[in-house]
């Protein structure tokens, strides 16, 4: 709303600035001086529906955005990357002090080539065992050998087999032990788990880092997820597919996508759900932690009469919110207003006419126009000068009006702050050089560079 109060300070200026050389010398010529009508702009009211939309805060996180950690306590030996570096997958971020590692992978292997040998070892004397008991079967079935003999080898023959086994499981367990410590030494160097740019950089070449210790972050910057809290009250509205508005502050852009996921689930702690907007990132207009605001459409509201929001005025008297009518613009004073008109040379302005204010329920508001009951289709809404015929106890103030088309009105509220500010001085300039030459318009290009610089 303060936008809007700027915007409509602004038009009433370039208002009076536009009107001022010929209105005011129309006025000096009938005698009035200052107790001319004020002047104001009007548009007509329409009949429609508006999009029912819902502004919420979100927060921007790069495509598989991810914090890079190491697994690992050792001292900081190399940095391979830089912020704002783009790495490929695997590709070497930082590397740590790995001779405890390596001397650990020396040693696994000599315990595993060890455990290996004591297993062959094992095998050979399991197989010498089991030939000689198949001998002593063959004589003790011929009894040149007695059982007794042959019960001490079979049980010979069963000690060399658990033997054997164990000897298998110390080689299994060496090779274990070999392959975490490889795994370990390979941890020595920190590589990218995605393909993306990296930021935050927290690392210097002889830092101790651990595994609590964020390294980097990376994250594909061409794809952006736009984390927005949908509150109870929305809960049940906001669902995938709606069309969603970014709003860019920094760029002054809006970009449009679609709601990709909703939670099913609220938190418990702030009654709030998720939902999540993925859109393309080309030009980088968004980047990962910028704060946006978003507004999802998640249907239309009832028929109503349409005006836009500039012309919604609060009397301050009453705290009573409603709109200012021109009753008889278009019945006893006909109306003549050109879709599109020279700036300089603009629809002149009505005769005076009554004014009046209505207090309006407001069942909807877009993004520039309002959904309002109070008001038929078709009356003369105000929407520039409401100061001007809002005096306390008239019910009708006589004012001029210069009839607007709703599609100037509309690019004249899209208009920039700063942009605005430059027309309104620009046309006080000409205006200046009209009336007194080129001395103040000296003044004014330097009002102009000011506010430029």
């Amino acid at each position: 709303m303060a936008r809007l109060a700027f915007v409509g300070l602004a038009l009433l200026f370039l208002l009076s600035g536009c009107g001022s050389s010929s209105d005011e010398g129309d006025d000096r010529r009938r005698g009035r001086g200052n107790s001319s009508p004020p002047s104001v702009e009007a548009v007509q009211a329409r009949n429609g529906t508006l999009p029912l939309e819902e502004r919420m805060s979100g927060t921007v996180r790069a495509r598989n955005q991810v914090a890079i950690y190491p697994g690992l306590s050792e001292p900081v030996v190399a940095v391979e990357v830089q912020t704002g570096d783009y790495v490929e997958e695997g590709e070497p971020l930082v590397r740590l002090r790995r001779v405890t590692y390596e001397q650990q992978v020396r040693q696994a292997e000599a315990a595993l080539r060890n455990a290996q040998a004591e297993a062959k070892g094992a095998q050979a004397s399991l197989r010498g065992l089991r030939a000689q008991l198949k001998r002593t079967e063959r004589l003790a079935d011929q009894d040149f050998e007695s059982q007794q003999q042959l019960e001490s080898l079979r049980a010979q023959v069963s000690q060399a087999e658990a033997s054997y086994e164990q000897a298998q499981a110390q080689v299994e367990q060496a090779e274990s032990t070999l392959q975490e410590r490889k795994t370990a030494l390979r941890r020595t160097v920190v590589r990218a788990p995605i393909s993306g740019y990296v930021g935050q950089r927290n690392v210097e070449v002889g830092q101790r880092v651990g595994p609590d210790t964020r390294l980097y972050t990376i994250g594909d910057l061409d794809s952006m997820k736009v984390r927005v809290e949908v509150t109870d009250r929305m809960f049940g509205r906001i669902r995938p597919g709606q069309t969603a508005r970014i709003h860019v502050p920094q760029q002054d852009t809006v970009l449009t996508a679609s709601v990709t996921r909703m939670s099913p689930f609220l938190s418990e702690a702030s009654y709030s759900a998720e939902a999540v907007i993925e859109v393309g990132n080309d030009p980088r207009l968004l980047n990962p932690g910028m704060f946006v605001e978003v507004d999802v459409a998640y249907g239309e509201s009832e028929r109503a009469t349409i005006v836009p929001l500039s012309a919604l005025y609060e009397d301050p008297a009453s705290n009573t919110r409603g709109v200012f009518v021109a009753p008889t613009l278009g019945t006893e004073i006909p109306v003549d207003v050109p879709e599109d008109f020279d700036t300089d040379n603009p629809p002149p302005l009505t005769p005076p006419t009554p004014t009046t204010f209505r207090e309006v329920e407001v069942l909807a508001e877009g993004q520039q126009t309002a959904g309002i009951r109070g008001v038929e289709p078709g009356d003369w809404i105000v929407t520039v000068g409401q100061d001007q015929v809002s005096s306390a106890g008239q019910e009708r103030v006589n004012a001029r009006v210069r009839p607007m088309s709703w599609s100037r009105l509309m690019s004249l509220q899209r208009l920039q702050d700063t942009d605005l500010l430059y027309d309104v001085l620009e046309r006080q300039q000409r205006v200046a050089e009209r009336r007194f030459g080129n001395a103040d318009s000296t003044s004014s290009d330097s009002a102009q560079s000011s506010i430029g610089g």
